[in-house]
């Protein structure tokens, strides 16, 4: 007779839950590294929760208790749920605007007791789910231009909630949910115009205006120099490439502008200004103290504090060389060289424990897990389940991607956490929530009918 345990093991992807375990290990012993002192005693700090990797401990236990509960629940329930979940997200998020707590700055925290909640992270998951919801709808015909728009009101009506309590960084994860849309019919362009904003973003900052308009105006003659025959046949390609022309300069010139200068706060344009090297002058006296204020946060008090975080992070990175210095023994990390290393740059410790091809190990691991999501998408006989695992392939894509490229410089500083690694209890049931709905969708694949 099977039992409940044959029944709840039935369809597990068991390899995915390896990699969660592998990774949340990891996270764990990194953390405990950032903050091990020689002589301590590291189970005392678990027992009274006086440090961040007893904290963190604590967080995993609690995830696991909630990984095997995803895994005990009919994967119904998910579908039937996901439009509530949403609405209950949204709710939270904006409870958070209105009497959350503010930390760093960013008002989009829930005090309860002695835990604290991010409903902006959680609403990642609720949003994945009532995306994959609304495509799989049987009247939802996602090729036309209707549904394209519902789809993205869905999936960045959350972004600007969590814009609106200064999280940028946590709202640009909310596009990721384009790279879902994609792959269920929306068209290219519009990545490819999504990703010709962000060259000119760049553009606009390394340049000055001068210059892009001559070069675009170059460009423009160029274009229609080259297709002065299919002008000939058809002279609405005339008007299409002075509108592309006029847009980006138009982007140029007074968008890209007004909203570094307006809309951002000095921090963040100090940020992005030093990405491109460049360094960024406050225009009035209120944005020089502003600006001090967060230096003064910072050890190195001569540099802008994104810039400093940068640079201890490469230095920790780099000091680990081909094979790293060994666990424990890294300096950079464990005496609190880097800023925030425990959280978004905790990358640095392994890169200095374990070097090159520690790190590349590492990456691996992360590499196999998305590998192993697209697998897992591909092979699902229900749109729900396969737009629901994009979403969350595309979620952890994003945040590997943009924290590695921020820890070595390619990317601002925009506090995105690495997945399963960096210190946060909200963060952690997040990326388990979504990848444990995951393996109970994939599990129960095959009562699915086409």
């Amino acid at each position: 007779m099977r039992t409940r345990n044959d029944s709840m093991s039935k369809g597990i992807d068991w390899l995915m839950i390896w990699l969660y375990a592998a990774l949340v290990t990891i996270g764990l012993l990194m953390i405990f590294a950032n903050e091990y002192k020689e002589g301590e005693s590291y189970l005392q700090p678990i027992i009274n929760q006086s440090k961040d990797y007893g904290k963190q401990a604590l967080w995993i236990g609690i995830c696991a208790v909630l990984a095997t509960f995803i895994l005990l629940t009919d994967s119904k329930f998910f579908t039937a749920t996901a439009n509530l979940m949403y609405g209950l997200g949204i709710l939270l998020c904006i409870l958070a605007l209105v009497i959350g707590t503010e930390v760093k700055g960013s008002k989009s925290w829930i005090v309860l007791g002695g835990l604290r909640l991010q409903p902006s992270e959680l609403c990642k998951v609720f949003t994945c789910l009532a995306l994959a919801k609304y495509i799989s709808r049987q009247d939802t015909d996602f090729t036309k231009m209707k549904a394209q728009l519902i789809g993205g009101a869905i999936a960045l009506a959350p972004a600007f909630i969590t814009i609106a309590q200064n999280e940028t960084g946590l709202a640009l994860v909310y596009f990721s949910f384009f790279l879902v849309m994609y792959r269920e019919g929306l068209p290219p362009f519009i990545l490819i115009a999504g990703a010709s904003v962000a060259v000119l973003l760049i553009l606009s900052l390394i340049l000055s205006v001068q210059t892009l308009m001559i070069t675009f105006a170059v460009i423009a003659l160029l274009v229609l120099w080259l297709m002065r025959r299919q002008l000939k046949r058809n002279r609405m390609l005339v008007w299409i490439v002075v509108g592309v022309w006029g847009l980006s300069s138009f982007i140029s010139a007074v968008a890209v502008p007004y909203g570094i200068n307006t809309l951002m706060k000095p921090y963040q344009r100090d940020r992005i200004y030093s990405l491109v090297g460049k360094l960024y002058v406050p225009q009035n006296p209120e944005e020089l103290a502003e600006l001090e204020k967060v230096k003064a946060k910072s050890r190195g008090k001569s540099q802008n504090q994104s810039e400093y975080n940068v640079i201890q992070s490469k230095i920790a990175i780099g000091s680990g060389r081909l094979t790293g210095k060994g666990y424990l023994k890294g300096t950079q990390t464990r005496y609190d060289f880097v800023p925030e290393q425990r959280t978004d740059f905790i990358f640095c410790t392994i890169g200095e424990g374990f070097g090159f091809l520690g790190s590349l190990v590492f990456l691996s691991l992360y590499a196999l897990l998305l590998f192993r999501i697209i697998i897992i998408a591909e092979r699902q006989r229900s749109t729900f389940s396969r737009v629901y695992a994009y979403g969350v392939g595309s979620i952890y894509f994003f945040h590997i991607a943009i924290n590695i490229c921020m820890t070595i410089g390619l990317a601002p500083v925009i506090g995105i956490p690495l997945p399963l690694i960096s210190y946060g209890g909200s963060s952690l049931l997040t990326f388990t929530m979504l990848l444990f709905i995951l393996i109970r969708l994939d599990a129960d694949r095959q009562m699915v009918l086409r």
